[in-house]
Parts: structure tokens; C-alpha cells; sequence
């Protein structure tokens, strides 16, 4: 087994790549805020192909742990009235595009045949039944869109290995920068540390089947519905 962890600077990523090399399994990381070998930025494509041509073997797990909530003064719209075009494109561009481009090149470096795991953080926010609060308009829409293009990529890539597995994965309420400004109502016990999400995580990719594929798991296994 190898693996690829794509955001290995971010809170999360760093863990899962920590929590990987403990088990004595060979990961590469890489990240917008490394330089070199381990760079990469899902806003510039050239720099996935560049990272992708440098990916050594045919890894068996690849996890895009990326996500942009908050920049800055820019964070969730609580009103329709907030909603700004830049912003908002901003969103998808890391939150969706940036993670189907990673597959686009990544996915065909995996193996064609036997058990593999593509999988992409994304939120429980991002599911339109689950939605009861409204606001968070880009965040919510981008992350449903990676649901979809999930989705779309697991039926796309069974055709390539049948025993693929493809996957979004919600980490719950993880003590990261992403979180930060976020975290005044989570409920105790609720709020993970990213050594603990990671192993969550990472329990959860151990217990997925194929028929598992194009499907979004909590951090519990619990499936979360469209």
C-alpha cells in the first residue's frame, strides 16, 4: 500500500500523513504552501499535472484533504444579501474544481485492478436534505458540488477498476484554522483534534466496499444522504 495526500500542510492533511507513516506506510504529500517537490495548487492545473508526474509507484489511497471556508475577512454568508460573484467562484474553485482536477490526473495513476480509495473531504453542510438553517450559500453549493462530481467520478471510474473506490468523506468539527472561527457551538465532544480525525478517517477508508463508491460517510461511517 502507498499513499497520496493532497493539502498534507493543512491541519488534516498533516495528520493523515503523520498517522500514515506511523502505520509504516509510504505517503507523498503535497501542498500549495510547500515549494518544490511536494508543491501543488488546485487553482493552477499545470501544477497538479507537475505533481502528478512526480508521483512514484501506483498509489492505493489518495485523500484530497483541502477546503477553503474563511480567507481573511471573507467567510460564510449568513444572508442572500452577502453573496459576491469572487467569492463565491473562489469557493467552488477550491472546494470542487480544484479536487476533480486532482482526480483527472491522479485517478489514472492508480491501480486498474484490485481494492483502491480516491477520497475527498467534504461536509455534511453540503447535503441539500440536511440542510435546515440555510445561509453559508458558497460553502454549502461547492461542497454539494463535490458530493456531485464524487459521485459522477466513481460511476466514470468503475469502468477502469471495478474494485475502486471513490469517496467523499465529512471529518466532522476538527480543531483547525479552517474551524476556528466556528467552533463556539459545537457540542462537547464534538470538536476533534486532528490526530483523532485522522485515525477517524482513516478507520472509516478501512471499512469501505465497492459498492461503497460515489457515496459521502461522517466521520462515525454513518452515510450521509444528497
Amino acid at each position: 500500500m502507498s499513499a497520496v495526500i493532497i493539502g498534507a500542510s493543512g491541519g488534516i492533511g498533516a495528520a493523515l500523513e503523520a498517522a500514515l507513516i506511523d502505520e509504516g506506510i509510504p505517503v507523498q504529500g503535497f501542498a500549495r504552501s510547500e515549494t518544490g517537490d511536494r508543491h501543488i495548487d488546485l487553482e493552477d492545473e499545470a501544477s497538479i499535472v507537475a505533481a502528478a508526474g512526480r508521483i512514484t509507484g501506483s498509489p492505493t489511497l489518495v485523500v484530497v484533504a483541502t477546503g477553503l471556508l474563511h480567507d481573511g475577512d471573507r467567510g460564510p454568508e449568513k444572508a442572500m444579501r452577502e453573496i459576491d460573484p469572487v467569492w463565491m467562484a473562489r469557493n467552488f474553485a477550491i472546494n470542487a474544481i480544484g479536487p476533480a482536477l486532482v482526480a483527472k490526473h491522479f485517478l489514472p495513476l492508480m491501480p486498474k485492478s484490485g481494492r483502491m480509495v480516491f477520497a475527498v473531504l467534504s461536509a455534511r453542510v453540503g447535503s441539500i436534505s440536511d440542510n435546515k438553517l440555510g445561509g453559508w450559500y458558497g460553502y454549502r453549493a461547492s461542497k454539494a458540488a463535490v458530493n456531485q462530481l464524487v459521485r459522477t467520478l466513481a460511476i466514470e471510474d468503475k469502468r477502469r477498476n471495478s474494485s475502486g473506490i471513490v469517496v467523499a468523506l465529512h471529518p466532522g468539527t476538527v480543531d483547525t484554522d479552517l474551524s476556528r472561527p466556528f467552533q463556539g457551538n459545537v457540542s462537547p465532544g464534538r470538536l476533534f483534534k486532528p490526530d483523532r480525525a485522522a485515525v477517524q478517517l482513516l478507520d472509516v477508508i478501512d471499512g469501505l466496499r465497492a459498492p461503497d463508491s460515489g457515496k459521502l460517510f461522517a466521520w462515525d461511517g454513518v452515510e450521509v444522504s444528497p
